[in-house]
């Protein structure tokens, strides 16, 4: 993921970060977008900032009191971080970022790490019916974040493997 940056919708500003790499052209006003947007509720927008800038490596382009947004071109996400009290779990499982390879998981970890941030490493683990390395980190607010590469696309029904049992409540086939 050491790939991912952010990019500016047309009128705002951004600082990219240190260590972002573009990965092609801005949309300009009138031109057409495909983006997930995802909007997170949190207890303290700052600190979910400072996650949120160490896992996707960027920096946010819109920041109020109570509120952010970071635009991320690679994987392409539009991702909202309100203040509104979480008091619990709500039906999300976990998000996660495919990536194309297990170098860029590795970079990944490199880069959690190194922002002190928890992360949990599985290599070569049997989840979802595919054969993946990854990792995970959890952000201030209790949502768990995968960054994984698939090395086998369907490995049928199979779900034992015991990088998955011993990960309990962070493997998504638990």
């Amino acid at each position: 993921m050491s790939n991912l940056t952010s990019e500016s919708q047309p009128g705002e500003s951004q600082t990219p970060a240190s260590n972002s790499v573009s990965t092609g052209p801005q949309v300009s006003a009138g031109e057409a977008c495909l983006k997930v947007h995802v909007s997170l509720n949190v207890n303290d927008v700052q600190r979910s900032v400072e996650f949120y800038r160490a896992f996707f490596g960027a920096e946010p382009v819109k920041q109020y009191p109570g509120y952010a947004k970071f635009d991320v071109a690679e994987p392409p996400l539009n991702l909202a971080l309100n203040e509104h009290p979480v008091k619990e779990p709500g039906a999300l499982n976990h998000l996660g970022v495919q990536v194309p390879s297990s170098q860029v998981v590795k970079d990944a970890i490199q880069r959690l790490e190194a922002a002190g941030l928890m992360t949990l490493e599985e290599e070569g683990v049997d989840c979802c019916h595919a054969l993946q390395d990854k990792v995970w980190a959890q952000d201030p607010d209790g949502y768990r974040w995968e960054v994984f590469a698939v090395l086998d696309g369907d490995t049928g029904p199979a779900c034992d493997s015991s990088a998955s049992k011993a990960a309990a409540g962070t493997a998504c086939c638990v």
